[in-house]
């Protein structure tokens, strides 16, 4: 992931994808997304600051582990 993330940062700083976009937070999770939807989950991203002021990353977290049935631990949850 470490890898991943160093490339992802550099692509996007390099082709400015996202304005304003200093890098990712620490840690990280993951979830595959189909590329047929990828103008979906670009506009999503762009607009994810807006978005988190109506619903928190950690409520929106919560509900896509539950969605998808992935076991969690609120003790790792931030």
């Amino acid at each position: 992931m470490k890898d991943i993330k160093i490339a992802s940062s550099k692509f996007i700083k390099e082709n400015n994808l996202f304005p304003g976009f200093t890098g990712w937070q620490v840690g990280y999770g993951a979830f595959t997304y189909s590329i047929d939807r990828k103008d979906i989950l670009m506009t999503y991203i762009k607009n994810q600051e807006e978005h988190h002021r109506k619903k928190t990353f950690r409520k929106e977290y919560i509900e896509l582990l539950r969605e998808h049935g992935v076991a969690y631990d609120e003790k790792y949850l931030y």
